[in-house]
């Protein structure tokens, strides 16, 4: 695999990684939310449902959060199953419906009522010899789901690559001017590359994997590739890269003219 080349992807970080280039992205909405305790159930709804056309997401992320009121911590703590059930009648995302969403409100309640908070249950699942997130992030997921399995959150154990879990890690475990950060006892050192198409495209643009598949082994063997440069916050540069596909005027081809030929 090709070495990364940290000064250009710096040059990359202070360019892009700025909140300007934010939208249109879900991340937007944790930044109306001070508390911690709102914040990270904010962006477990948004990263949950941060598949499709991006306005289509958004627009799914506002009605959610419209129909909670006030604060996301006081609904998920306060409300019973059925009105839960209830808040989120007929509601519809793409492939997922209002039994889904309600039933992660429900896994979240559940967590908060054991553990104190999500940062909290995340925190005691992860070890400290444990080199990555996979395995804390497997457990998680269990403890958020009803039996086992909720069909909004995916299984790493099952080779998923996990994208939109290991985005909300980005955005809870990370601070600097995009992600707004907040949790405790999670080392930025041990997240995973969230990929999703851009990134994919991108990394494979720059020889970084030639794997075939966007599973876990390939976010695992990009997340190593940018370890070797970045070994303390391996994900640091996945928002300005992921602008390459996101951002309106900014593409595949734009990141390449970029980076081979502006740091050289």
């Amino acid at each position: 695999m090709v070495k990364l080349n940290k000064k250009r992807l710096e040059k990359l970080y202070a360019q892009y990684n700025r909140r300007e280039f934010v939208h249109p992205d879900p991340l937007e909405f944790l930044y109306n939310y001070k508390e911690l305790q709102d914040r990270e159930i904010v962006g477990l709804i948004a990263s949950s449902l941060a598949y499709g056309r991006v306005q289509q997401i958004l627009k799914s992320v506002a009605i959610v959060l419209d129909r909670i009121g006030g604060s996301p911590y006081k609904f998920v703590t306060e409300s019973s199953d059925k009105k839960i059930h209830d808040t989120f009648e007929h509601f519809k995302h793409r492939f997922h419906t209002c039994s889904d969403v309600s039933e992660l409100f429900i896994g979240m309640k559940r967590v908060i009522d054991k553990y104190g908070s999500l940062n909290k249950c995340f925190r005691n699942e992860l070890k400290p010899t444990d080199i990555t997130i996979h395995s804390a992030l497997n457990s998680f997921v269990k403890e958020l789901s009803c039996e086992g399995s909720c069909c909004m959150l995916s299984l790493p154990e099952k080779g998923s690559a996990c994208k939109r879990l290991n985005l909300y890690l980005r955005w809870m475990v990370r601070s600097d001017d995009v992600d707004p950060g907040g949790w405790e006892g999670v080392p930025a050192s041990k997240l995973i590359f969230p990929l999703d198409t851009h990134i994919y495209k991108i990394s494979r643009a720059i020889g970084v994997t030639d794997r075939k598949q966007a599973n876990m082994k390939t976010a695992l063997e990009i997340t190593n590739a940018f370890a070797e440069i970045s070994p303390d916050d391996p994900v640091k540069y996945d928002f300005s890269l992921s602008r390459f596909g996101i951002h309106p005027g900014l593409d595949l081809k734009k990141f390449l003219t970029i980076y081979h030929a502006s740091f050289n």
